[in-house]
């Protein structure tokens, strides 16, 4: 592994990042609110929740396990650049499908209808979200060049905030603006790519591999965002624009806090895959419980700080017309200590649990042809140490030769390969792979 960058360096970095996440809102929640009141920041944050469930199935699970995956073969730029494209192009299948589900959703349901253009403008976090490849970007630690391109976009868009939106009806402007400031950068991730992965494809690609831990990241996520984004979703459909407007003031000032408290866990998440790969336990738990400490030192006393003085907090942000915010903000801030241990856990935990079960790594098929018998002890001892599982299938033994079938599953496959065929009585080993059969 090249030399490590400083997890001081990466939490800085990550710490600069978050705060422009709520700095940003900060400063433009309190003009814009003034100018849009409840009714245009309710139907913009109805808009924006509910396109989170389209991309929320885009991205599966793919931002978490990216991180993973990329992190561990990031020495091998060939198979870094392999694992990325995998990634890439199960991204962009369910991207294409969440649009064709949100095109249905537009079309057939009346209350989308009605401002079918700022969902459309609120839908490229889809796409833009899906081609940025942040998780490759996370894997290799490059925390330096996500903050500063973040926050030179942030600034552009908060000079726009003030230029463009100067009356109610400009809630579409608004919608744009904040996807520009959140996902536009993410085009400069895809260009800038080839610096660590080869842009042209590379074959023999396996996407069958990643599914498995893909969907096992995607439920984690999904019950994360669907708690999070249903209360605006349900309340858009049953009551006003007006009282979702009422409820995102108070949503906006917990999900601030919440970024600062999980900001810790995003960075450890590569290191943490680092830990577990190289069988590192005592490094892997004790950043698992600096993450929990970390946790449990800021949202205990944000969560009663803010349910103590939720009225002067309101009014500080969205002004006297949000008066009806300050009980629902006192109801939820809560769940800012959940939010922050369970991020906490997946972050963490989850990389050690998928790493451990060979749930993440797909199956194969090795067949072993040996001209005497008597060396199948020393085959099985490579066979076991290279291999997470190995199960052998079929033994033939017949004028002193010797064929094995094995299923296993492992990730120092060209190394096995090579101590196989360092025994001297072993003449060839193939592999079988979903591929084809390749023959060393």
């Amino acid at each position: 592994m090249p030399k490590q960058k400083s997890l001081k360096l990466n939490f800085i970095m990550n710490a600069i990042l978050t705060m422009s996440n709520f700095i940003f809102p900060l400063i433009t929640f309190p003009y814009v609110s003034r100018i849009l009141l409840p009714v245009g920041t309710g139907k913009v944050s109805f808009a924006t929740s509910l396109i989170s469930y389209f991309s929320m199935f885009a991205q599966l699970g793919i931002p978490t396990y990216g991180v993973r995956a990329c992190a561990k073969v990031r020495d091998d730029r060939e198979q870094l650049t392999r694992t990325a494209h995998e990634l890439l192009m199960i991204n962009l299948i369910m991207c294409i499908i969440s649009y064709v589900a949100l095109a249905i959703a537009l079309i057939t349901v009346p209350r989308l209808r009605e401002e079918r253009t700022l969902y459309v403008i609120v839908s490229f976090t889809i796409i833009l979200t899906s081609i940025g490849m942040e998780w490759l970007y996370k894997a290799l630690e490059q925390y330096t060049y996500i903050t500063v391109r973040s926050v030179i976009f942030k600034f552009i868009a908060l000079i726009a905030m003030f230029l463009l939106i100067h009356q109610e009806s400009d809630y579409v402007i608004y919608g744009g603006i904040s996807i520009f400031a959140a996902s536009a950068s993410n085009i400069f991730n895809f260009i800038n790519a080839h610096r660590y992965i080869d842009m042209k494809p590379v074959g023999h690609y396996n996407l069958r591999q990643h599914l498995k831990p893909v969907l096992v990241f995607f439920g984690m996520s999904a019950a994360t965002t669907i708690y999070t984004h249903m209360d605006t979703v349900m309340l858009g459909f049953m009551k006003t624009d007006e009282d979702v407007g009422y409820y995102n003031a108070a949503v906006r000032i917990k999900s601030i806090l919440v970024s600062i408290v999980t900001s810790l866990g995003t960075v450890l998440l590569p290191r943490a895959s680092y830990y577990v790969e190289h069988e590192l336990m005592d490094e892997f738990k004790r950043i698992t419980k600096k993450a929990l400490d970390f946790v449990f030192l800021l949202a205990l006393p944000l969560m009663l700080y803010f349910m103590l003085y939720a009225e002067q907090g309101i009014y500080l942000l969205s002004g006297p017309a949000y008066t009806g915010s300050i009980l629902p903000m006192q109801i939820i801030m809560p769940t800012l200590l959940f939010i922050g241990i369970i991020l906490a856990l997946i972050l963490t935990v989850g990389v050690f649990i998928l790493d451990k079960f060979p749930v993440a790594h797909a199956m194969k098929i090795m067949t072993i042809n040996a001209s005497d018998y008597h060396s199948e002890d020393e085959i099985m001892e490579i066979v076991q140490k290279y291999c997470r599982v190995c199960h052998v299938k079929s033994r033939t033994m017949s004028a002193g030769e010797l064929n094995i079938v094995i299923e296993f599953t492992s990730e120092k496959e060209k190394e096995c390969t090579d101590a196989l065929l360092e025994v001297e009585s072993v003449h060839s080993v193939s592999t079988l792979t979903h591929d084809g059969e390749v023959t060393y």
